[in-house]
């Protein structure tokens, strides 16, 4: 079983590689009932920053994605890590970087992996290396119901929260929102049920899950970006790739995957509805 250890860097410790997407079609195949990284000369080939570790850097917290609760680091992404590096045998530390630090590629310095909710994008293609995609995770925006929001087209003179250097931010941007712009989710989240913002855009995974108790918003629309999550190491690092890809396809096989989407997003659209 892989163990988990959670520490705190400064980002500012950090810097990068670069390369591009390693496929963008969900992979089948056989499992297999051997562990993907159980040849120890092949586990030496990975550059690990820890010998016998993965080191992975997440934005915490995000929640569904990687929060804290009762005192351990959990959520998704930290869920589905812990299942790869099980197949690769590898301990796992867990790094709480910002987000702009691994979304730039700067966080693979000091880590094997980024893990954060991160969407795949060409601008992050050419700074690191990126598994294919673990989930599908379009834009929402959404307002409080008596705002009477109906699009996008009515925001003109809204005051709209989005978090720092993420998708849903460059969209809002390019949307020539009046933008305010937060450090990490829970900010942005908070900022809405404040009244401090007028409304809020983001990946729905995270507003949906954030926000599914709260009658006092609703979505006003979604859009189909057609945006996917993936994981990322440095470009030097193509067998640690090859093996988390080859990990993340058995499980996928296994039903794994789709076991942990159940169980983080399963009914959280439904229930916001």
């Amino acid at each position: 079983m892989s163990r988990t250890h959670h520490r705190v860097v400064a980002a500012a410790s950090l810097c990068t590689g670069a390369l591009a997407l390693s496929g963008c079609a969900v992979i089948g195949g056989t499992s297999s009932s051997k562990a993907v990284g159980s040849d120890e000369h092949l586990s030496s080939s990975y550059q690990l920053v820890e010998p016998g570790t993965l080191t992975v850097c997440s934005d915490i917290p995000y929640p569904p994605f990687e929060f804290e609760q009762d005192g351990k680091i959990t959520g998704y992404d930290i869920e589905l890590v812990h299942a790869v590096a099980e197949k690769l045998e590898l301990d796992v530390d867990v790094i709480d970087s910002s987000f702009e630090a691994i979304e730039s590629g700067a966080s693979l310095t000091g880590c094997d992996l980024n893990a954060s909710s991160i969407s795949i994008t060409e601008a992050r293609q050419r700074v690191m290396a990126f598994t294919s995609p673990y989930l599908d995770d379009d834009l929402v925006l959404i307002a409080r119901k008596d705002r009477g929001f109906t699009s996008v087209e009515d925001l003109e003179d809204a005051r709209v929260g989005v978090q720092t250097a993420t998708t849903g931010a460059e969209y809002a941007t390019e949307q020539g929102l009046n933008v305010v712009q937060y450090e990490d989710g829970g900010m942005q989240v908070q900022a809405l049920k404040a009244g401090n913002v007028d409304a809020t855009l983001g990946n729905q995974s995270v507003l949906l899950y954030e926000l599914k108790d709260d009658d006092r918003f609703e979505i006003v629309e979604e859009l189909p970006t057609g945006e996917q999550l993936g994981m990322a190491v440095g470009a030097e690092k193509a067998q640690l790739l090859s093996a988390v890809d080859r990990a993340l396809q058995e499980l996928r096989t296994e039903g794994k995957v789709a076991e942990l989407q159940d169980k983080w997003f399963g009914h959280v659209q439904e229930a916001y509805r």
